[in-house]
C-alpha cells in the first residue's frame, strides 16, 4: 500500500510525543518552562545535526531557503512552544486538549486556503471524527471544561503558529530536505526561546546546575527520542504525504498521552476513554486516506 510504512512510522511518532507528556509535567515542575524548553529544543537541533552529518546529509541553505527556515524556526519552534508552555500554565489541561485537538481540521483548512490542496470528503470525515473522538477522550474524566481564559488564548494561538509552519515546512521541503530543515529550526529556535526566557525567567538558567541526574535523563529522552527524533520524521512524513495527511495522526496524541499518564503518573484509562480512541482511530484511518486506498485496492482485487 501507498505509504502505509510512513503511516506505521506516524502512529511511532505520536506514541512518542505521548509519552513523552508526564515527561514534560515533570520537567516543567522542576524549573522554569521556557528556560528548560530552550535547552531541551536545543539539545534535539545539536541531535538531528550529528545524525544528518553521520549520513553527510548537511548542507548549508540557499539564499530562498533561509528565509523559510527561520520562518518555520519562528513559528513553529519560538512561538508554538513558547505559547504552549505559557498556556498551560493558565489554563485547565482539558481545555488544553480539545484546543489541541483542533489542529487536523486547523490544517486541512489553511492547505486548503494557501497550498491549494483540498482534502476528500472521507478526509474531511476523518477530521471531524478525530477531533470527536479527542473530545471525547479529554472529557471522559471531566464533568465541564473550564471557563475560557487567556491561557485558551494561547494555546489557540500556539496551534496556529505550528498549521502554519507546516504550510512552511511543506513549501521549504520541495527543495530542503525536511530533516535538515529541523534541524536548523530547532538551532535558531532554541536560541529565541532563550533570549525570551532570559527576559521572562531571569537567572533560571542558573538552575541547571543543580538538577538532580533523574532530571538529566529525562531531559535528554525527551529531547533526543520526542523532539529531535520526533520531529525529524514527523517532518519528512510531511514532505512526503502533505501537512493534511501528516496532522490527522496528531489526534493519537490525546491518547498515547493518556496511557503514559496512567502508567507514570497513576492516572486512570477508562470505557469512556477506550471508546474515544476508536473514534480517533476512525478518524485517522479516514483522515489520512488509508480508507479510500483500501477500498481502492479491493475493487482492483474484485475486477481481476
Amino acid at each position: 500500500m501507498n505509504n502505509f510504512r510512513l503511516y506505521i512510522l506516524l502512529v511511532m511518532i505520536m506514541f512518542a510525543w505521548g509519552m513523552n507528556v508526564p515527561a514534560m509535567k515533570y520537567l516543567t515542575s522542576q524549573m522554569g518552562p521556557v528556560t528548560m524548553t530552550s535547552l531541551r529544543i536545543f539539545l534535539a537541533g545539536v541531535t538531528v545535526f550529528a545524525i544528518l552529518a553521520v549520513f553527510k546529509m548537511i548542507r548549508k541553505p540557499a539564499k530562498g531557503e533561509w528565509r523559510l527556515v527561520m520562518v518555520a524556526a519562528a513559528l513553529n519552534v519560538v512561538a508554538h512552544h513558547y505559547l504552549i508552555s505559557i498556556g498551560i500554565s493558565l489554563t485547565s489541561g482539558t481545555n488544553s486538549g480539545l484546543i489541541i485537538g483542533t489542529s487536523p481540521i486547523m490544517t486541512a483548512v489553511f492547505s486548503l486556503l494557501l497550498l491549494k490542496l483540498s482534502p476528500s470528503k472521507w478526509q474531511w470525515l476523518g477530521f471531524v471524527l478525530g477531533f470527536a473522538g479527542v473530545t471525547a477522550t479529554v472529557l471522559a474524566g471531566n464533568a465541564e471544561t473550564s471557563a475560557g481564559s487567556v491561557g485558551d488564548l494561547y494555546i489557540l494561538l500556539a496551534i496556529v503558529a505550528q498549521v502554519l509552519s507546516f504550510m512552511v515546512i511543506s513549501k521549504a521541503s520541495k527543495t530542503l530536505d525536511p530533516r535538515l530543515l529541523t534541524a536548523y529550526m530547532f538551532v535558531f529556535g532554541s536560541i529565541g526561546i532563550f533570549f525570551i526566557s532570559l527576559l521572562q525567567e531571569p537567572g533560571e538558567w542558573r538552575r541547571f546546575a543543580e538538577m538532580e541526574p533523574k532530571f538529566w535523563a529525562i531531559l535528554v529522552g525527551s529531547g533526543i527520542i520526542a523532539t529531535a527524533l520526533g520531529h525529524m520524521l514527523y517532518n519528512h512524513a510531511i514532505g512526503e504525504v502533505g501537512p493534511s495527511k501528516a496532522a490527522i495522526f496528531i489526534n493519537l496524541n490525546t491518547f498515547f498521552a493518556l496511557l503514559g499518564s496512567a502508567w507514570f503518573l497513576g492516572e486512570t484509562i477508562t470505557y469512556h476513554h477506550m471508546v474515544g480512541f476508536v473514534v480517533i482511530a476512525l478518524g485517522v484511518l479516514f483522515g489520512s486516506g488509508t480508507a479510500e486506498e483500501l477500498w481502492r485496492m479491493r475493487i482492483r482485487s474484485a475486477k481481476r
